[in-house]
């Protein structure tokens, strides 16, 4: 094996023979990250599959969460007849699904299935891309991110029975860093944790948040669709391992406004292209031992970050984390070691690091990893100027920006974006446009709770 739970081809193949697996999961990141795709038997799988790929209809990149089509995407639409779009293994992303019996998963890239040209608007294809326009520039980038949720005791089919009120946080207490009260979780997170050592997914850690059954998982920093891979096995894990110990996590950004929200920060620093020099290291006689590079970059993310605010933040419900003296952030401001601030420099050396503080988690890793290199790189390509960090309270200085006060306003900006136009073009501009749009179309074809309770009787 290359590490442990990932496998080469070879070994695919022989343990399909061997009979240890027998299915293979041919997946893909949809609009909203979560993985899709099929399930192919393993004697199938080396027959037609390992070579040809799988065929899928290409509305799963241009749907709503639920599954509906959407109308208004260049990519494909009812008049164009929602035809194929080619899934083709990519051989360095199999793995072992241990709490799955007898399952392998492979990451797919989307392909026309005529030319087998990559998908441009296609989640993976979107990092890539940015990952290729840093490589142009000499570049490699490296991202870790940690992204939380909660544990509930309720099953998913109680949750929605209850149409997800009343729910039962795993624990009454907010567990921050609690060691007795994440014990009594263990065996759900524990379960995650050796389930995802064991499909080649590294942990470094788990710890509880600062709210009430809210949890951490972090997970070992790499190259950047890797790590983007690797968070989509790790909620795809979270979910089904609650699911089989009859619990449920949740992964929304503000489950309860009473409650802490849930993040995703991103922690991105470019390297050197073999992988071995750290280029945001810039000594000791640097200012805040920050290279000239890293000063570039850091001001190109605060620069696009009202902008790119769809990448980060890409729900109706994201735009309810970012409250004043929440842990999220509300200011668009970089400090040392600040955790008030959208921006927070951290580490020494070679982990010299941003950590962008403004994701949720439910952020589709794929576009925010992208949004955050994009931004780094405007940031070279310009030599943008940082300002001097912040010190203080983020949440009370009027000195520093705003991110967007909802999805209206972050559509708004996205739309009227030239620079979000150069960074990824005008077709994925697009199609992040027209996601947008029918997020906030369904809610506004929605009566909530909250005008029956507000409107009902009293107007």
């Amino acid at each position: 094996m290359t590490a442990p739970g990932m496998l080469t081809r070879d070994e695919l193949e022989s343990l399909i023979r061997s009979g240890h697996v027998d299915t293979v999961l041919m997946v893909f990141p949809d609009l909203q990250g979560r993985l899709v795709g099929k399930r192919t038997t393993g004697r199938f799988f080396l027959q037609s599959v390992a070579d040809a790929g799988t065929e899928n209809c290409d509305y799963l990149i241009a749907c709503d969460m639920d599954n509906n089509p959407v109308p208004g995407y260049r990519f494909t639409s009812y008049e164009q007849g929602y035809g194929d779009m080619l899934a083709k293994a990519d051989w360095n992303t199999v793995r072992l699904i241990p709490w799955v019996e007898k399952t392998a998963m492979i990451m797919c890239d989307l392909l026309d299935v005529d030319s087998h040209d990559l998908i441009p608007v296609a989640p993976r294809s979107i990092l890539q891309h940015q990952v290729d326009a840093a490589a142009a520039m000499g570049f490699l980038p490296m991202v870790a991110s940690e992204i939380e949720f909660y544990l509930f005791h309720d099953t998913y089919d109680e949750a929605h029975e209850k149409g997800y009120r009343g729910l039962r946080p795993h624990s009454p207490w907010l567990e921050d860093y609690h060691v007795f009260q994440t014990t009594k979780d263990e065996y759900i997170l524990g379960a995650i944790r050796r389930g995802l050592e064991a499909a080649g997914v590294p942990v470094e850690f788990s710890k509880g948040e600062a709210g009430k059954g809210q949890h951490e998982i972090n997970l070992d920093y790499t190259t950047a669709v890797e790590m983007a891979d690797r968070n989509s096995v790790y909620k795809l894990a979270a979910k089904e391992i609650a699911h089989f110990h009859g619990r449920s996590v949740s992964f929304m950004a503000k489950y309860d406004f009473n409650d802490t929200g849930s993040s995703c920060h991103i922690h991105s620093s470019l390297w050197t292209l073999d992988g071995q020099t750290a280029v945001f290291d810039g000594g000791h006689h640097a200012p805040h031992g920050m290279s000239e590079t890293f000063r570039h970059y850091l001001a190109g993310q605060i620069a696009t970050a009202r902008e790119f605010s769809l990448l980060w933040a890409p729900t109706i419900n994201s735009y309810k984390r970012f409250q004043l003296g929440s842990w999220a952030p509300t200011g668009i401001g970089w400090g040392i070691d600040n955790r008030t601030l959208g921006f927070r420099k951290v580490g020494h050396g070679k982990g010299t690091r941003v950590e962008c503080r403004i994701p949720g988690s439910d952020a589709n890793s794929y576009f925010a990893f992208a949004g955050a290199i994009a931004g780094g790189l405007h940031g070279i390509r310009h030599r943008l100027e940082l300002g001097e960090p912040f010190v203080g309270n983020g949440y009370e200085t009027d000195e520093i920006p705003r991110i967007p006060w909802s999805i209206v306003d972050a559509i708004d900006l996205w739309e009227r974006s030239e620079v979000a136009r150069e960074c990824f073009g005008d077709d994925v501009h697009h199609h992040i446009l027209t996601m947008a749009k029918a997020e906030w179309m369904a809610f506004n074809q929605t009566v909530t709770d909250w005008e029956l309770r507000r409107y009902w009787e009293r107007i």
